[in-house]
């Protein structure tokens, strides 16, 4: 079976203030979206930006055949959620926005406001597949592109900027520790014994310390010699599976020229060791080394210049599952 995430960036119908301006763009995204899950022909995907749920219900008309989907009740400010489509049955597992009890809420401001969860929400379903029960957790978790008050995307002075970058990071750290607590959830104490996979948008890269948050104990990562030996962390770990990507295919999204994988695949200890290969883009064409065959345009700071593109300005991210 196939397993992925995608960005779908801004699904929304035509006319509104975030929605392609007319129907021929609206078409041309959904024709676009849709010619890439067809080559992708996913089991289970993870999607995120989805502003309106008639508009993936447009998406999986275009795509044909029998999708089942979830969606989260809670989306953002802009009315972007997460999601879930399958090709088999889904049961709404979780669908929450709440930090940890122990968590306190982070400044988000100049103001001194508190965020007291995440800006979207996370879902978690079950879906039965030929290899038994599978738990997926989808997410979004707090960008890195900066906004100021005043709707705006530069800032006054760098120490505006040092400040809101700053207040980013804390809700993103705090998404993450909300996300790994829904994950032992899933997990249910044995990931030796569950197949589980957290995917999303997590808006960072391997390394950074909000992505490695996720991972649990470390000492197991893929490529070193402790993968392969058993341990107690087994039974807690998530493996993000961005070392088997090839590495001249490691990156989802193009961001002012500069390529960067912020989209993951982070599986249990059952499922890991049945992967058989990883990717970014379609099947068809991984692997290849191709920037131009991922079709990735390099953006900028302004989230509304794509507003009538066709496609997303994110490559999907995907494991195959022996």
């Amino acid at each position: 079976m196939l397993l992925g995430t995608w960005n779908l960036e801004n699904l929304y119908r035509p006319g509104g203030p975030s929605g392609p301006k007319d129907k021929a763009a609206y078409e041309a995204k959904l024709a676009a979206l849709a010619a890439v899950v067809t080559a992708l022909d996913p089991d289970v995907l993870g999607v995120q930006e989805v502003g309106e749920p008639e508009a993936l219900a447009d998406l999986l008309e275009t795509v044909g055949g029998t999708w089942h989907a979830a969606l989260s009740a809670h989306p953002d400010d802009r009315g972007i959620r997460v999601g879930v489509i399958s090709r088999t049955p889904l049961e709404v597992l979780a669908d929450t926005r709440a930090y940890p009890a122990r968590l306190r809420p982070v400044q988000a401001d100049d103001s001194g406001a508190t965020s007291d969860g995440s800006g979207r929400g996370f879902l978690a379903v079950q879906t039965v597949t030929p290899a038994g029960p599978l738990r997926v957790a989808v997410a979004h978790l707090k960008s890195k592109l900066l906004s100021y008050p005043g709707d705006r995307f530069f800032p006054r002075d760098e120490g505006e900027r040092a400040r809101y970058g700053a207040y980013a990071l804390y809700r993103r750290a705090a998404e993450a520790t909300a996300l790994r607590a829904l994950a032992d959830d899933l997990l249910a104490g044995d990931g030796r014994e569950r197949d589980v996979a957290v995917l999303g948008d997590l808006n960072d890269e391997v390394q950074a310390a909000t992505t490695q948050i996720l991972l649990g104990p470390p000492g197991s990562e893929l490529g070193t010699r402790g993968f392969e030996t058993p341990d107690q962390g087994d039974a807690a770990r998530l493996w993000d599976v961005a070392p088997l990507i090839p590495a001249e295919r490691r990156y989802s999204r193009i961001n002012s020229g500069r390529r960067e994988l912020i989209d993951h695949v982070l599986t249990s200890h059952r499922l890991v060791h049945r992967l058989t290969s990883a990717g970014t883009g379609t099947d068809a064409d991984a692997g290849t080394g191709s920037r131009e065959e991922l079709r990735l345009p390099s953006v900028g700071l302004d989230p509304a210049a794509r507003r009538n593109e066709p496609g997303s300005d994110h490559a999907p991210v995907w494991v195959r599952i022996g």
